[in-house]
């Protein structure tokens, strides 16, 4: 009976984080803050039993694929180049938030500095699952969800390093080169998440079938993590953190070398359920241990003021700590230039920043690992519990109306579609010049020019993205979606027909429909036509990766048009789907995804370089003879 309660215990679980999950999308609500309060609801009803979140549970089963599905999602060169304000946030202001923390500990409860400090290293580090969650469904700027993304790979590690000086100091004395080793010993732990990565790489070069190349990356967060925890010195570990973080960062950057695309999409979707699935219980987890945590303070002989008193002090604490470093992080890590004035970040992206530092599932695993000898462990532990609930609480409710407050904007689609065509511009450039040398005299004409329309047609459709407001009707790429879906959903219906009829092996079928799959995952990417701009904002010109040219430092910025539309469409009766102004002469014609591409004809009969967008909100350029975006 014991095993069958497990799993409908683990069942409930993910049924209730499902539910859950889908009204708080439902009701635009921040997910992880309604499994919290659903949590915390649940576990005063009599007969739920809910389970124990241990400090095992966390660090070993929660922690190292969470940290793991977000590094290979991470940039290492965003990281590379943020490295300095993540280094000050998840490194810096964790030791900063954990002694000033433990001070106010110290000065209001009767405990050592040692025990005060844990307390500190516990609620340092935020948790940015819940923020970036936040982040993105309200739409921040990427610069702000990568600094917060950044700071949570490394500060859990920075936290618990902490925590386990603390433990060391309420054991015994130690001393500062003791502290020192153990931060060094915890640093080590990359060297251990270089060596799974270089060895993944190894193996998986090897390997070709997408379930066994997904099989190894579910290993590589706990190969990486288990051997980095395992090296020590006294109380002093390895920080699989560190170690978990590095192989993730040098793998997810590694991937498009050493992975099928049918394995980076198997591995993908994988890894987004395992997060959502992962991130979302325990937020459901946290919430279930209030009740236990409450009633555990019926032992504490502190009076329920003074208890009041101190987590109140210990919630604002962690709140101002962050807000007066990262504001004086500002100007400590830009430099900014004396003729431009540029160099630092809005005072709305430090604000936010600021106030992102919401609390999670560590903090409150963390705190468990106090020792149980220790005097008023209870209140401790309830003091993180606060913490974490009122973070996730205070500033994830009223995060969305500060980001609303500051009128600040997250990535523009029509920006990120221009970046997009441009850079599949280029590689499409790439990849023609190399099949002319690879198609030789023996290769039929009709493969080539087959070759060759779909490399041009990938970046046509993300042209189109940036399609103009005259006319609602479809673009060329929209219309060949929903053709080909259609035809497409004919044809599986017929596979299934053949299937059910038993006349075709099960494994042939499988394999036609898998087909089907691919191509239709890859119809869904580029087509989806992008909501107009608003009048008073503009489409940002992305730097070209090939650099610029002499035609577009030459030309001038905009010349007047001939007209408002391509007139060679109205003579030719055909549709513009988005429309280029040459500026040499002003002619307007339209893009090479429209039916008659005048703006390309415009050029090679009057060999003009280089026309700009003639679409409201946009003022990119672009030079035909050196193919360059300026």
């Amino acid at each position: 009976m014991a095993r069958v309660d497990t799993a409908i215990g683990i069942c409930a679980i993910v049924a209730s984080v499902l539910v859950v999950t889908a009204v708080a999308d439902r009701l635009r609500f921040p997910a992880p803050l309604l499994l919290m309060l659903v949590g915390i609801g649940a576990s005063f009803v009599p007969f739920i039993d809910e389970p124990e979140l241990t400090p095992e549970l966390v660090l070993l089963g929660f922690l190292p694929p969470l940290l793991y599905a977000t590094a290979i999602r991470s940039s290492i060169i965003d990281f590379r180049t943020h490295r300095r304000p993540i280094a000050f946030l998840s490194v810096l202001l964790v030791v900063i938030t954990a002694l000033g923390i433990g001070l106010i500990t110290w000065l209001l409860l009767p405990v050592p500095f040692a025990v005060a400090f844990a307390l500190g290293a516990v609620v340092a580090p935020p948790d940015a699952v819940a923020a970036t969650s936040i982040a993105r469904r309200i739409g921040l700027p990427r610069r702000v969800i990568t600094l917060l993304e950044g700071e949570s790979l490394l500060n859990d590690a920075t936290a618990i390093t902490c925590l386990r000086v603390a433990l060391v100091a309420i054991a015994g004395a130690v001393s500062a080169w003791e502290i020192g080793l153990g931060f060094v010993i915890a640093v080590a732990g990359a060297l251990i998440g270089v060596g799974v990565a270089a060895l993944a790489v190894v193996i998986r070069r090897h390997v070709h079938n997408p379930v066994f190349d997904t099989a190894i990356s579910l290993l590589v967060p706990f190969v990486a993590y288990l051997p980095a925890e395992a090296l020590h010195y006294r109380d002093f570990h390895g920080s699989g953190v560190i170690a978990v973080v590095t192989a993730g960062l040098v793998l997810g950057h590694k991937s498009p070398v050493i992975q099928s695309g049918q394995s980076r999409l198997a591995e993908r979707v994988n890894w987004a359920t395992i997060q959502f699935l992962l991130e979302n219980t325990v937020f459901l987890l946290i919430g279930l241990q209030a009740r236990r945590i409450v009633e555990a303070l019926s032992t504490s002989t502190l009076s329920g003021g003074q208890i009041a008193l101190f987590v109140a002090a210990v919630l604002v604490g962690v709140i101002v700590l962050r807000l007066v470093w990262v504001t004086i992080s500002r100007f400590l890590i830009y430099r900014v230039d004396r003729e431009t004035g540029e160099g630092r970040p809005p005072w709305s992206h430090t604000i936010v920043v600021g106030w992102a530092g919401l609390r999670g599932v560590v903090t409150l695993a963390a705190a468990f690992l106090i020792p149980e000898d220790v005097e008023h462990r209870a209140v401790l532990i309830f003091a993180a519990m606060v913490v974490t609930a009122g973070t996730l609480l205070i500033q994830g409710l009223t995060l969305p109306a500060l980001v609303r407050v500051l009128k600040m904007r997250g990535p523009d689609a029509r920006s990120d579609a221009l970046q997009a065509a441009t850079v599949l511009t280029t590689a499409g450039n790439a990849g023609l010049a190399a099949l002319d040398r690879l198609a030789g005299p023996e290769d039929e004409a009709s493969a080539v020019q087959l070759v060759r329309d779909r490399i041009s047609s990938r970046s046509d459709a993300l042209w189109e993205k940036l399609g103009t407001g005259r006319d609602a009707g479809e673009t060329p790429a929209e219309q060949y979606r929903r053709l080909r879906l259609g035809a497409m959903r004919a044809e599986r219906d017929e596979v299934l027909r053949v299937r059910s009829s038993g006349t075709v092996d099960h494994d042939v079928v499988e394999q036609v429909l898998a087909s089907f799959d691919i191509e239709e995952s890859m119809l869904t990417i580029a087509t989806e036509r992008v909501d107009r701009l608003s009048e008073n904002q503009s489409v940002a010109t992305p730097l070209d990766p090939s650099g610029s040219c002499v035609h577009l430092d030459t030309a001038p910025a905009d010349v007047e048009p001939r007209s408002e539309v391509c007139l060679d469409c109205v003579r030719e009766g055909t549709r513009s789907v988005h429309l280029r102004r040459c500026l040499a002469c002003g002619n307007v014609g339209c893009c090479d995804s429209s039916v008659g591409r005048h703006a390309e004809r415009h050029f090679h009969t009057s060999h003009h370089p280089v026309m700009r967008s003639h679409e409201d909100g946009e003022s990119w350029r672009w030079c035909y003879l050196d193919e360059r975006l300026g």
